[in-house]
């Protein structure tokens, strides 16, 4: 049996393992161009990050969400295209499969979202547990996330590390016990993650990788 330096990774998805952003981005002013007659600034819609699509777009679209949603995930997935892998992200997932680690997310993208952009970057076959800010009642920071997969994996939380970009992927790991490697090779929030002390901090993919998989 191959020695493994964790028995679970927990990654975020947005800016983590996907270059999403600026598709992101785009899927949001898409609907508010076109039902308000506006656009936003990155900022703006950074400042709605947390909960999930559909959480936000009932809050700036009340009394017509379904339309709204129905726009937003069509123009979302068709124009999938803008977002991308980070280099190295699906062989680092590969090897770690390889040694019998198990893989999650914990996203804050609803479920609809996470899975379109998972599978068509080629990397959902890899993940045991999806879990998304549709499964959760309180969203980053809070834990909960991590609790579900706990309740699936009754692991010992030293053996269990997430790997995110974001203040919050630090918060509620702290909240759950387990270790936090922050990433900040795409981070919109570098300045205030590297302040937070996570457990590990790295700045690209292959440094991420060595200490995955190196002993």
């Amino acid at each position: 049996m191959s020695f493994k330096k964790y028995d679970a990774v927990i990654f975020d998805v947005d800016g983590t393992m996907t270059s999403t952003n600026e598709l992101i981005f785009a899927s949001f002013n898409h609907i508010i161009e076109k039902y308000q007659g506006r656009k936003c600034s990155d900022e703006e819609i950074i400042a709605l990050f947390g909960p999930p699509e559909d959480v936000i777009i009932d809050k700036i679209f009340p009394g017509n969400t379904e339309e709204v949603k129905k726009d937003y995930y069509a123009f979302y997935e068709s124009h999938h295209g803008m977002a991308a892998l980070y280099p190295g992200v699906k062989e680092l997932l590969e090897k770690l499969k390889e040694q019998g680690v198990i893989l999650a997310t914990f996203t804050g993208k609803g479920r609809r979202a996470a899975i379109i952009t998972l599978d068509k970057l080629g990397i959902l076959p890899y993940f045991d547990i999806v879990i998304t800010g549709d499964e959760v009642v309180k969203h980053k920071p809070d834990a909960e996330g991590l609790f579900l997969f706990f309740e699936k994996y009754p692991l010992r939380k030293n053996r269990v590390l997430m790997v995110g970009d974001a203040p919050p992927d630090i918060q509620a790991s702290r909240q759950a016990g387990i270790q936090i490697a922050a990433v900040v090779w795409d981070s919109y929030a570098k300045d205030e993650v590297i302040k937070l002390n996570s457990d590990f901090i790295f700045y690209t993919v292959a440094e991420l990788s060595e200490f995955l998989l190196k002993f």
